[in-house]
């Protein structure tokens, strides 16, 4: 009797301990990575943001890929240190199911947009823009740089709060178990 109740104890014990949504295998959050936060996987509730050309655009548009989306802003250093390693993970792995997609939130000129772009090296990045800071409020965005990782299916799993170096061996290789899942 004892053992028909003590073994799925012991099974929700196991899933309980082990992190929301941390479907890849905790081995690989290593290096940088190993700020990255998994987190049980939840559609984000604010998706919609501008795209270069100022029109509406919705992330619903990278169903199906893995998306890296970065939030940063112009005047954030740690963003400048960190965006062409940004800009490298694209290159290396965005011919797949890979999107990288950058967000600055608030207000920002585009001349100085395409300025930061232009001093960083970035040349196929994303100038998306959160004009109101509405998605990035809504994602919880406590700092910047914020990244966060989403399924194929549109749907936060992950966050990395601070910068990394997203061309980093170890970056590329939790990236690849993203895209395995």
């Amino acid at each position: 009797m004892l053992r028909r109740i003590l073994v799925p104890l012991y099974g929700l014990t196991l899933a309980l301990a082990t992190p929301a949504g941390a479907e890849v295998d905790a081995g690989l959050f290593t290096g940088d990575m190993a700020k990255m936060e998994a987190l049980e996987p939840h559609a984000p509730a604010i998706t919609t943001f501008l795209d270069p050309e100022g029109e509406v655009a919705d992330l619903s548009m990278y169903r199906g890929e893995v998306v890296v989306l970065n939030f940063w802003a112009t005047w954030c250093a740690p963003c400048r240190e960190e965006m062409p390693s940004l800009q490298a993970l694209q290159d290396e792995m965005g011919a797949g199911d890979l999107e990288v997609v950058t967000m600055a939130f608030g207000r920002h000129n585009p001349m100085a947009m395409e300025k930061f772009w232009a001093d960083t090296g970035v040349t196929s990045l994303p100038l998306h823009l959160d004009p109101r800071s509405e998605m990035a409020r809504a994602m919880g965005v406590r700092g910047l740089p914020h990244t966060l990782v989403l399924d194929r299916e549109g749907r936060v799993v992950a966050q990395l709060i601070g910068t990394a170096d997203w061309a980093a061996p170890e970056t590329l290789a939790l990236m690849d178990a993203y895209l395995a899942e």
